[in-house]
């Protein structure tokens, strides 16, 4: 078929020579014109004897051989015409149905468009025929660009979430929905769910990379593909790549917003974001931080697959139909980032900025694998420059929480010497950003400049300590030295001279247990540990030395006139009196005190009952005897050693006692 459509080509373009040369020639050679058309096929032999039979009469005018000839290719050209293109053009002009429709359809209706097409790029084309064959190729191609709209649309895999969220790829980069409270500095008011940062039960997961095996995403029936790229080609063989194009890239983006919408994804200004409560912006950002993963790696992975098997004939069209149908997307979660980074800084929001950072970073490589042309490196440096963006916005909220934690002055003491809230705030809070330590590294070494300043403040003990450790663990040592020091101001509103020991002991004991529990001991070392273990036991020495000096004081000899068998009774009698009433009243306050630790307050029980126990064992050997005898000997040797031993175990419940002496004997 085809090469009986070349030769009518070459028959028609033959003609128009002849005629051409009778009508504007009078010394036309007979001999040369016969060469001429002896060089096409015998459908020509007519024409020949024609031209044989006007040279016989050589009187014959010029001009009745130029309308003989006319004559001629007119009825040649009417013999010839070509009978393929005539029902391709009359086939793509009549058409009503898809071509999908029936698959003997589909074929008939793109083999008339490939004919149609063939004339359009032939040459040799008379203009009329050319004109209706650009007029049918219009035609077609308005209608082969419905019908891949049609096919796109109707043949769009739905978006399937629930699967998504069975998938491992979930599990890798799921985050809590919790979020994280925040103390108020200002005041010192504190929730008992703010004090346990832990309570937020935060999740931090870093997803590896992942490749095409982790999950793979079908987005357009296999089927369909075919005749999507069956479609593309001829509109883009016809010069209607852009007509093809916009209507993928239309339909295509549609479907990536409908897809971001599922996962939560909101379309939001930068001013709507900063004026989102911190409790609606925290599910935000973490719907943004699963979105940006699913998106990169799933979504925008499998549309510049379908991209390639659509338009896989043209490298350049695919780039662009994948550049206009992803960029919109992506913008859209790079523009909320940029307004997280840009928005107001508080201590609460650290932890989602991280992850945010975390999340963008983890997928920059495939961002720049995807949009790896000249226009895509727009993208890639708005990536880039929303992933700094992020970290400063990191670092200066982690300065905020440093000086917040400084400047913190709350000035109500806790009740019986308990741990602050802030010092559970602050260790919980540090303990989770351990998890960050390889995001922190880098954003830290940012601000070695602070990190200077800070430490010219410190002795040298501890600017020995901040040497050769990571820019993680020296903002840490400095901001838990910033707590001690907070702490120490904290004890000195207790009023009680034991209770400030009580206090500083219970904290830096609580401090002590967050590090060996965590990944903090590793980081601050067991050096760090050690010291502050150090000041656990000086604390315990002071309290002891502060609330039980005057107790032993009352069972020491000087003052009883010389021997004990010399001592006086009325002397032994108000050392007992003393001893007594300052038993009594420590322990009517210090039961109400608290050590929420039981190892910690079982062995300051151990520690007082060792500094007691033996001197009211031997005071009350030498010293008994001699009120014994006498009346009322109760009223002033209240306590045996085991009722002392026994009330001692009250210390520190957290439950105020009044003691009563007999209780114990069950009188």
């Amino acid at each position: 078929m085809a090469a009986t459509i070349e030769g009518q080509d070459r028959v028609l373009a033959a003609a128009q020579q002849i005629v051409k040369s009778l009508n504007t020639s009078t010394n036309v050679d007979t001999e040369d014109m016969l060469m001429i058309l002896s060089n096409f096929d015998n459908r020509l032999s007519k024409l020949s004897n024609m031209m044989t039979t006007t040279t016989s009469s050589s009187s014959t005018p010029t001009s009745a051989r130029s309308a003989a000839a006319a004559a001629a290719v007119a009825e040649t050209d009417h013999s010839s015409t070509d009978i393929v293109f005539e029902e391709a053009a009359k086939l793509v002009l009549e058409w009503d149905s898809p071509p999908n429709a029936d698959p003997d359809s589909t074929s008939e209706y793109l083999n008339a468009v490939d004919e149609i097409i063939k004339k359009t790029e032939d040459l040799n084309v008379l203009s009329s025929d050319m004109d209706r064959a650009e007029a049918a190729l219009q035609h077609a191609m308005a209608h082969l660009e419905e019908e891949f709209r049609h096919v796109l649309i109707v043949n769009t895999v739905p978006f399937d979430a629930g699967r998504l969220h069975e998938s491992s790829f979930i599990r890798r980069c799921s985050i809590s929905s919790s979020a994280v409270a925040i103390p108020d500095f200002e005041t010192g008011t504190l929730s008992e769910d703010q004090e346990d940062v832990s309570s937020a039960r935060y999740s931090h997961v870093k997803g590896k990379s992942l490749g095409a095996d982790d999950f793979s995403l079908d987005l357009v029936y296999n089927d369909a593909i075919i005749d999507l790229r069956e479609i593309a080609n001829r509109m883009i063989k016809s010069g209607y790549e852009k007509e093809c194009c916009q209507v993928y890239s239309s339909v295509r983006r549609e479907v990536l917003d409908e897809c971001l919408a599922i996962l939560g994804i909101e379309k939001l200004s930068i001013e709507e974001v900063h004026r989102i409560d911190w409790q609606s912006l925290d599910e935000k950002m973490k719907k943004w931080i699963y979105a940006v993963k699913v998106l990169v790696r799933i979504l925008l992975s499998a549309e510049k697959s379908l991209c390639d098997q659509v338009f896989g004939d043209s490298e350049l069209i695919k780039e662009v139909c994948f550049m206009e149908t992803a960029k919109g997307c992506v913008m859209q979660l790079l523009n909320f980032g940029e307004a997280v980074a840009i928005g107001r800084r508080s201590s609460e929001k650290l932890f989602r900025i991280l992850d945010m950072c975390d999340a963008l970073a983890d997928v920059l490589s495939d961002i720049e694998l995807l949009f790896s042309d000249e226009d895509g490196e727009l993208v890639c440096g708005e990536a880039k420059g929303v992933l700094d963006g992020l970290g400063e916005a990191a670092i200066g909220t982690f300065v905020e929480f440093e000086n917040a934690v400084e400047r913190e002055i709350s000035k109500k003491p806790t009740q019986g010497g308990e741990i602050h809230p802030l010092t559970r705030y602050v260790m919980n809070y540090v303990k989770l950003l351990v998890d960050y330590s390889d995001t922190l590294n880098g954003l830290l070494e940012k601000l070695e400049s602070y990190m200077e300043h800070d430490s010219s403040a410190t002795d040298n003990g501890d600017n020995l300590e901040l040497e050769n450790v990571a820019p993680l663990a020296r903002r840490l040592m400095l901001l838990i030295k910033s707590l001690e020091g907070n702490l120490e101001g904290k004890s000195r509103m207790y009023e009680d001279c034991g209770m400030p020991y009580i206090f500083l002991m219970n904290n830096v004991h609580y401090i002590v247990q967050k590090v060996k529990d965590s990944e903090l001991q590793k980081l601050l070392g067991d050096q760090w540990v050690r010291k502050r273990r150090g000041q656990i036991r000086q604390h315990a020495t002071s309290y002891l030395r502060a609330s039980w000096s005057k107790v032993l004081s009352c069972l020491k000899d000087e003052g009883l006139s010389g021997s004990s068998s010399n001592a006086s009774k009325v002397a032994l009698k108000e050392r007992f009196k003393n001893f007594n009433a300052c038993f009594e009243e420590i322990y009517r306050i210090q039961t109400g005190w608290k050590v929420p630790d039981p190892q910690l307050r079982e062995e300051l029980r151990i520690s007082i009952s060792e500094k007691v126990l033996p001197a009211y064992r031997s005071f009350l050997g030498r010293f008994g005897s001699h009120l014994e005898s006498g009346r009322n000997a109760g009223k002033y040797i209240k306590y045996t050693l085991e009722d002392l031993e026994g009330y001692l175990l009250d210390l520190f419940e957290g439950t105020p006692l009044v003691l009563h002496h007999m209780r114990r004997k069950g009188t």
